[in-house]
């Protein structure tokens, strides 16, 4: 959904600036024509854009715990500063944006949640964006200090998600093979983020993928298989001016159906503006609107860093599609704190439970809540 779009404003602060308020940018709008797999590689006509993983991993050591899940995200932002076709024959040397990653791993057995961040200039020496056809659609340099690559590549079929900062103990190497088609949520890709439409992004999905591949554990690294959520969102302007923050829920059902929802609030973190989507296990969709759900918040944790208070269980009804639903998150502290920009969310592994008097375990998934605390409201 329309996560992150305060990062325009950390580009403007990190990246050359003059060209932040520039009007060249194309907008988001309905209508837009999608080709795969061209729109999985960036549009850099727009300002903003982002891919987006979250899931969950088991060992495949036969020795681990039962029950033993790690979740996992790796996010590439891409920046814009400086519209195409503009600017003067100096500023074609400088870069034109930037590229922020972030990455985490979320151990409820050992209690742990890592979390690392990249912010670089897009430049050949720190990073940058493949084009169609290209095998990687973004990379970067590891956090400073570090000799590592960061990277998200496409063979045609496959993601390959690369990411590793061993000073906090955090690296993985995962392939990731979509099972289901593209979900475009919205109006065929566009999501409008309030009533009147005239705030929203072009968002897509792929909702459930088979990963594979290697994740570091207490210092080594260890095989792991799972499955994972990829989100891809492009704007320009997104939030309305009266939106403060959002909650942003995906869930992996076992009876082969995810669901996707998410709610926009105001200052008073009153109600707001919502969406969602559900798709089917044969990968058809049934569009939600604001009224068909309801996503209740339940028990809360205040972030002793941060000291912002988030919930850490909900009560999710969608009464068309029978569903009924208790999230838990797999353990409170799921916050990620960015020392480069100075924001903080909270973004983690949920378990997902009927709320029937057995109330069985039925999928699991990922809970994302910005805007929560003093002064942490996306500035656009």
């Amino acid at each position: 959904m329309a996560r992150w779009t305060w990062l325009i404003l950390i580009a403007a602060l990190a990246l050359p600036c003059g060209a932040g308020s520039d009007p060249g940018w194309r907008r988001a709008a309905p209508g837009y024509r999608w080709e795969w797999p061209r729109d999985h590689y960036a549009h850099p006509e727009f300002k903003t854009e982002w891919w987006y993983f979250t899931g969950h991993l088991e060992p495949e050591d036969d020795a681990g715990i039962p029950g033993d899940t790690l979740g996992f995200q790796l996010t590439f932002f891409r920046l814009g500063m400086v519209p195409p076709g503009t600017g003067t024959p100096e500023a074609g040397l400088a870069a034109r944006g930037g590229i922020m990653a972030h990455a985490a791993i979320s151990d409820a057995t050992a209690g742990d949640h890592l979390f690392s961040e990249v912010l670089w200039r897009a430049t050949p020496l720190l990073g940058g964006f493949g084009a169609p056809g290209d095998t990687v659609i973004a990379w970067c340099r590891g956090p400073g200090g570090t000799a590592d690559l960061w990277s998200l590549g496409f063979d045609g079929q496959t993601f390959a998600l690369r990411a590793s900062d061993e000073r906090r103990g955090l690296a993985f190497d995962l392939r990731c093979r979509p099972v289901k088609p593209v979900v475009l949520h919205g109006d065929q890709g566009f999501s409008a983020k309030n009533a009147a439409g005239t705030a929203g992004s072009l968002y897509a999905a792929l909702t459930r993928l088979e990963v594979s591949g290697s994740v570091m554990r207490n210092g080594a690294m260890i095989r792991v298989r799972g499955e994972c959520w990829m989100d891809q969102e492009i704007f320009t302007s997104t939030l309305a001016p009266d939106q403060k923050g959002w909650d942003w829920v995906s869930l992996q059902l076992a009876d082969g159906r995810e669901l996707m929802v998410y709610r926009l609030f105001g200052p008073e973190g009153g109600e707001g503006f919502g969406s969602g989507t559900l798709v089917a296990p044969d990968g058809s969709t049934t569009p939600l609107a604001d009224g068909d759900f309801r996503l209740e918040p339940r028990d809360r944790w205040r972030s002793p860093v941060t000291g912002a208070e988030y919930p850490v269980s909900w009560i999710l009804e969608v009464p068309s599609a029978g569903l009924d639903l208790e999230l838990r998150a797999v353990m409170p502290d799921q916050e990620n704190v960015s020392r480069l920009s100075g924001v903080h969310y909270w973004e983690g592994a949920v378990t997902v439970r009927s709320r029937g008097p057995a109330g069985a375990s039925v999928g699991r998934g990922y809970v994302e809540m910005a805007g929560y605390g003093e002064g942490n409201r996306p500035p656009v």
